[in-house]
């Protein structure tokens, strides 16, 4: 059954290149003939558009004045109708080009705008970009005055289009509104490197080679000499190999296109434009690198650099990885050994802002996904996300399924070419990244649609042909068209794999939705709804292994999700605290990596229906023992083995352990975890039922001063052996010192004991102070460094 069918009876051309992925940590000035340069201040911002505004005399002194990423307006974090934010507003900029731009061209590079980006300069329109995931760029050369400043400007329409996926019928997520990615000037020769894919081959093999496919273009009626290209793959600054070759002639691209012009999405592949102008080979590798993996993701560097006559005009770089990714009939199998996939589906969405949180936000993200709950795979639900994100995932070793915008709905042929066009940015986009091994090239739970379908799969095997390709399914007699069998199952027990490459890609979630302040007996039964289905993935080595329904909860229209229009359906709560479920998904990793006893219980005598008689512990331990001490001593209440019998495939199982409290009165627990005989790990809890504690915990404490760059603090109310006490729900009140601003309520009602607030960092380096006053336990401050930010053009 596919999720809106349970709760309804539960309950263009697309105008603009793509813009080429940059290599991490790349300087904003490249040595010879490109610049790239951020755009991400100095916006001036109106929440609604109209034609005047788009020209150069306009006044725009009452517009605000915002940084990218930009929301088009805050919200409170639940409980807030999507109408809220869905209009059209416009965003002006004032551009001083610099004057080496002569003679060169010039591109405006956008990272992701929600939902259609109607683009002008100097009050002359250049096109529309319909999509709110994907990349576009818009070339500025031929309208730019070169003798002063220009202006850009861009009108955002964030209403739900139906002529733009995943819109069309109804979505189950909010895709709020603002140019919510970054924006930068690109100024490049007559002829330039527009992208590049590197493709490691043999990896396992006695040979391996990489080849570098150079994607060059040159403006219309333009000249050059002859071409060559140099290549080097680096570790660091050390060279392991060099590569050369010639140039043949590169394509002409038209970059801004009319409204009328929707040929691109409409095509399938088309060697004029997608096949590499060049390839040059790295040979004679064998015992020069690592291979990238889960517990080692070990990355390299591609150095290119173009010549014209011998001398430089282009350079650029990608970051890649050395690794055999593939599913076979026996399961997923990584450089050769198969690896049971266990993970969560992410969507992209904060509290307050949206979808626009900077590199910091998205990067933690990725850190709490592979660290904190020890996951191997994530799923980018529904659409392409940031590439911060997924540069974290290369870094961390997390693994990633990413797929096209969509969910559920199929529009018409516009629509769907659209879609296509999605397919395209985003295997272009994403192609040099180690963690990506699956495109999801099929509209979430979408029906079958054989000639659209055929489309997405064909044109992603033309661009990538390293990558298998997966469609989000809810029914098994689907047309099979893609590379693996990718399944939406939320039934129990699951169905059997109907094909020899299977991966159960969504399940639990919408069925069971939590609250961290929900009863006992939930919370348990979410945890072993969790542990239930991978122990049944486990059982099987036809399943690749599961993705479930959901990392973080997420904010949603008014016919799903709870009450407060939040899906409750995330191990963790929409500000990144974990549920018990959370626990079990730590649990899954050896302890090596880290010993884990995380309860599935609040060590409260009352919260049950019939008093604390029951503790489920998901646990990489042998042995548990649970013991509670009180002025009369200590008292062993339980212990025992992992839970075999109920959950017997699993390699660490939960724990599920009778308490008996007979000749012990109440007092603190002790959680002792035995590995191999020796105590590996105890924890303890509070039986006072008393607030001892009010902590505030940041992610990070050093920030850049850009305007945008921003980071979480966690609030805490815990026990005198800081763990979390759950019935807390006090208003805290917040004191911001210095040059940032505060994202969140002021003050902050918490939820669980918990929750958290961001700090977005202003535009002037130095130290900022957050005071945090709690009604009886005092005031928490924390002190975050502030250092200089890249400076922008005016």
């Amino acid at each position: 059954m596919d999720r809106r069918s349970f709760l309804k009876t539960s309950g263009t051309l697309v105008a603009g290149a793509t813009v080429a992925a940059k290599a991490v940590a790349a300087p904003a000035s490249m040595q010879s003939g490109r610049t790239i340069l951020p755009i991400n201040r100095g916006w001036r911002y109106r929440n609604t558009n109209t034609a005047e505004a788009h020209q150069p005399g306009f006044d725009d002194s009452t517009f605000a004045e915002v940084t990218v990423p930009h929301t088009n307006v805050r919200l409170p974090w639940h409980g807030f109708d999507d109408r809220s934010y869905e209009f059209v507003s416009v965003y002006r900029r004032m551009l001083k080009v610099p004057a080496d731009a002569k003679g060169r061209r010039v591109f405006v590079d956008f990272e992701g705008v929600m939902t259609a980006s109607t683009v002008y300069l100097n009050g002359k329109r250049l096109g529309e970009y319909r999509g709110g995931y994907t990349p576009f760029s818009f070339e500025l050369t031929e309208h730019l005055d070169p003798s002063g400043t220009n202006l850009l400007s861009v009108a955002v329409d964030s209403t739900e289009r139906k002529d733009i996926p995943p819109f069309g019928y109804e979505v189950d997520y909010l895709t709020f509104g603002g140019i919510y990615r970054e924006v930068a000037l690109r100024i490049v020769p007559q002829t330039f490197l527009e992208n590049i894919h590197v493709q490691p081959k043999n990896v396992l093999g006695a040979a391996p080679t990489v080849d570098v496919n150079l994607y060059l273009e040159r403006a219309a009626n333009s000249t050059h000499g002859p071409l060559s290209v140099r290549a080097e793959l680096r570790d660091g600054e050390r060279v392991l190999a060099k590569a050369a070759g010639k140039i043949a002639q590169p394509a002409v691209k038209r970059h801004n296109a009319t409204d009328d012009d929707q040929a691109n999405g409409a095509m399938a592949f088309n060697p004029a434009t997608d096949a590499p102008t060049a390839t040059v080979t790295f040979d004679k590798l064998a015992g020069k690198f690592d291979l990238w993996s889960l517990d080692h993701p070990k990355l390299y560097t591609v150095h290119v650099e173009v010549l014209e006559n011998g001398k430089v005009i282009d350079e650029d770089a990608r970051r890649i990885g050395f690794r055999e990714a593939m599913f076979t009939e026996q399961g997923f199998s990584l450089n050769g050994k198969i690896v049971k996939l266990h993970g969560l589906d992410r969507h992209q969405t904060f509290p307050w802002v949206g979808q626009a949180m900077p590199a910091r936000a998205q990067r933690q993200d990725a850190k709490i996904l592979r660290q904190d709950l020890r996951c191997n795979i994530v799923r980018t639900s529904h659409y392409p996300q940031s590439r911060h994100f997924l540069d974290a995932c290369d870094e961390m070793g997390l693994l990633v399924l990413e797929e096209i915008p969509g969910w559920q709905h199929i529009g018409d042929k516009a629509w769907q070419d659209v879609a296509v066009d999605n397919v395209r940015r985003m295997v272009r986009r994403d192609w040099n990244h180690p963690s990506v091994i699956l495109w999801g090239v099929r509209i979430n739970e979408s029906r079958d649609n054989h000639d659209f379908y055929t489309r997405t799969n064909a044109l992603s095997h033309a661009l990538d042909t390293s990558r298998q390709t997966g469609g989000i399914r809810y029914f098994q007699e689907s047309e099979f068209l893609e590379d693996v069998f990718t399944m939406n199952d939320f039934g129990w027990p699951l169905k059997k794999p109907n094909h020899p490459r299977y991966l159960n890609t969504e399940f639990v979630g919408h069925t069971y939705p939590t609250k961290t302040i929900d009863q006992e007996e939930r919370l348990r039964e979410h945890t072993i709804r969790h542990a239930r289905v991978h122990d049944q993935l486990a059982s099987d080595p036809q399943y690749a292994g599961g993705i479930a329904w959901c990392a973080f909860d997420y904010n949603t229209h008014d016919n799903f999700g709870s009450g407060d229009r939040i899906c409750y359906h995330g191990v963790m709560d929409i500000f990144r605290t974990p549920k018990p479920a959370a626990g079990f998904y730590k649990s899954l990793c050896e302890p090596a990596e880290e010993i884990v006893i995380e309860p599935a219980f609040h060590w409260a005598k009352g919260d049950e229906s019939i008093g604390f008689t029951y503790a489920l512990i998901s646990s990489n331990c042998d042995h548990l023992k649970l013991t509670v001490t009180n002025a009369k001593g200590e008292f062993v209440v339980g212990e025992g083995d992992p839970d075999r019998k109920q959950f017997p495939s699993l390699k660490h199982p939960p724990f599920s352990i009778p308490v008996e409290m007979k000749e012990a009165v109440w007092g603190d627990l002790r959680i002792d975890g035995y590995i191999g005989g020796k105590l590996a790990l105890s924890k303890k809890y509070s039986g006072k039922g008393v607030d001892q504690e009010f902590v505030l915990v940041p992610d990070e404490t050093t920030l850049v001063a850009d305007g945008a760059d921003s980071v979480r603090v966690v609030l805490r109310v815990n026990d005198e052996f800081g763990k979390i006490r759950p019935f807390a729900a006090d208003a805290i009140e917040f004191t911001l010192e210095g040059n940032a601003e505060l994202i969140g309520d002021n003050p902050f009602a918490l939820v669980g004991g918990t929750g958290a607030i961001w700090v977005r960092a202003g535009e002037v380096a130095g130290t900022v102070t957050l005071k945090a006053k709690h009604p009886t336990l005092g005031v928490q401050s924390v002190a975050f460094t502030l250092t200089p930010g890249e400076a922008e053009i005016a």
